[in-house]
Order: structure tokens, then C-alpha cells, then sequence
């Protein structure tokens, strides 16, 4: 089976251009064919060089994806932005069945695994790899919580424990950095026994994770740029909301979706 990261790359068109990619200290951002794509990335971690130095508005939109495969991590956001801006463009995200609404900004709570899934794990063993918002609220008093985080809050793990803590838990929520840093395809791997969710707002909007052990994405689908433009530069991620709308897209909807044609 080809890489996770190959098969994302593939899928987007030879023909899309890169219109405008701007990098903020915890984020990037692509343009492309009115469209436009985010990701999220820590560059203390890059000492590694680009692969590719030269003029990204020269790219071609899969070119500069290509970059997700790099471990210059900024280069890899950066590549990661580009596959978003395809797989996330309001046009793909009906294709594959995700409903949108008419409205430029719009709350969905039933896009939010953190509160959907409230009754299906009480009494569980779930691992949720990223710190999110709320989450010891949400699910610490109904399940066996264990969060993994590589910057720990008091009472989380570090990630040295992902090895001992995944294999044999019931559900598995994943932050979408996992993607740009290359754990992902690893916490696959551990988790194939578990219900897996990738989350947050960069979350990959694709059927193509469900082929490699995916339940569920749960991500958003971006409708003003210039909300998405401005917290990205601002650094406030989690404003990025108020600039589209939350979706989610579960593999059993997905299949149902493609059966009807």
C-alpha cells in the first residue's frame, strides 16, 4: 500500500496553481483556485533544511503539497496548508457528502467529537493525543482519559508513552499536527483496534484516511479567507472557527453517501 502521505498528494489535480502562501510563527496558510488551506506546526522544531528553496509561488499546488513529506517542519506545514486548501475547498467537501450551510460562519456541536461522542465512551479507555480545550471537562469524568501531549499540562503524559498507553484502548481521538510532524502513520498503527478520530481545525478533510484506519474527521471547511488570514497571523488558532464552518465526515456516512451514487 502506498504512503498515506503519497495518496494525499496524488489526488490533488497537476493543473492547480499556488496563488499566494503566507507562514506565520505557529501556522501557515495557502491560496489556491479560491481556496484556501490551513495548518499548524511548532518551527522550533525545524533543523532540517527546505528540500525545495525555491519561489513557492512557482509551484504547482501538488508540488507544493509534495512538501508535507519533508521533516523541515515549516516546509512540511507548508505542504500540508496545500493539501488542505484541495481536500478542504467547499466544492470537494460536497462531493463527499459534508452538508453545508448557507452561512459564512457556522457552530456545529454535532462536529464536535468531544461532545457527540459523551455516551459512547463513558466507562471506556480513551487516549486523546493533543491537549484540546474543555476536553477533562467533556470526558474526564465519564471515561478512563489519557492525554498525550508533547508540551504536558499537569496531569497529562508525554509522548513517550503513546507505545504503552494506545495499543488496547477503545477509542483514540488524534490531533492533526500528528500529520505534519509524521507521528500519524505510527498512532495508526497502535490504534488499529480502537475507533480512531483525527481532529482539530486542520484536520485533512479526505476519504483517503479512512482507507489507512480512520473513523472520523473532524475539521472545518474555510469560507472567509479574511478571518482565516488574520488569526492565522495573529496566532489565536482557535478563532479560526468564526471564518467557516465545523464539519465532520464519518466513514460509515461517507460509504453510505457513495453507495446512493
Amino acid at each position: 500500500m502506498k504512503s498515506l502521505y503519497d495518496r494525499l498528494i496524488e489526488g490533488i489535480p497537476d493543473n492547480l496553481e499556488v496563488d499566494d502562501v503566507v507562514c506565520a510563527h505557529y501556522g501557515a496558510m495557502v491560496y489556491s483556485n479560491g481556496s484556501i488551506g490551513l495548518s499548524e506546526f511548532r518551527d522550533e522544531f525545524d533543523t532540517r533544511p527546505m528540500l525545495e528553496s525555491g519561489n513557492k509561488l512557482n509551484m504547482s499546488l501538488k508540488q507544493l503539497a509534495s512538501g508535507i513529506k519533508s521533516w523541515n517542519i515549516t516546509e512540511a506545514s507548508m505542504g500540508h496548508a496545500a493539501i488542505n486548501a484541495y481536500y478542504n475547498s467547499p466544492e470537494m467537501a460536497e462531493k463527499n457528502g459534508i452538508v453545508l450551510t448557507d452561512s459564512l460562519h457556522s457552530e456545529d456541536r454535532n462536529a464536535d467529537p468531544f461532545i457527540t461522542y459523551q455516551k459512547e465512551v463513558a466507562g471506556k479507555k480513551v487516549v486523546v493525543v493533543g491537549h484540546f480545550p474543555y476536553l477533562e471537562q467533556l470526558f474526564g469524568p465519564i471515561c478512563d482519559l489519557h492525554i498525550i501531549e508533547n508540551y504536558p499540562y499537569m496531569g497529562d503524559y508525554p509522548e513517550q508513552a503513546t507505545e504503552y498507553l494506545i495499543p488496547g484502548c477503545d477509542f483514540a481521538f488524534i490531533g492533526a499536527l500528528t500529520i505534519v510532524d509524521k507521528r500519524l502513520p505510527r498512532l495508526l498503527e497502535l490504534a488499529k483496534d480502537a475507533f480512531v478520530g483525527i481532529v482539530g481545525p486542520v484536520t485533512i478533510m479526505s476519504p483517503i484516511l479512512f482507507e489507512y484506519g480512520v473513523d472520523e474527521l473532524d475539521g472545518i471547511v474555510i469560507k472567509d479567507p479574511k478571518i482565516a488570514e488574520r488569526v492565522t497571523k495573529e496566532q489565536e488558532i482557535m478563532k479560526i472557527y468564526a471564518s467557516g464552518q465545523k464539519v465532520s465526515l464519518r466513514k460509515t456516512e461517507y460509504e453510505a453517501f457513495k453507495a446512493k451514487g
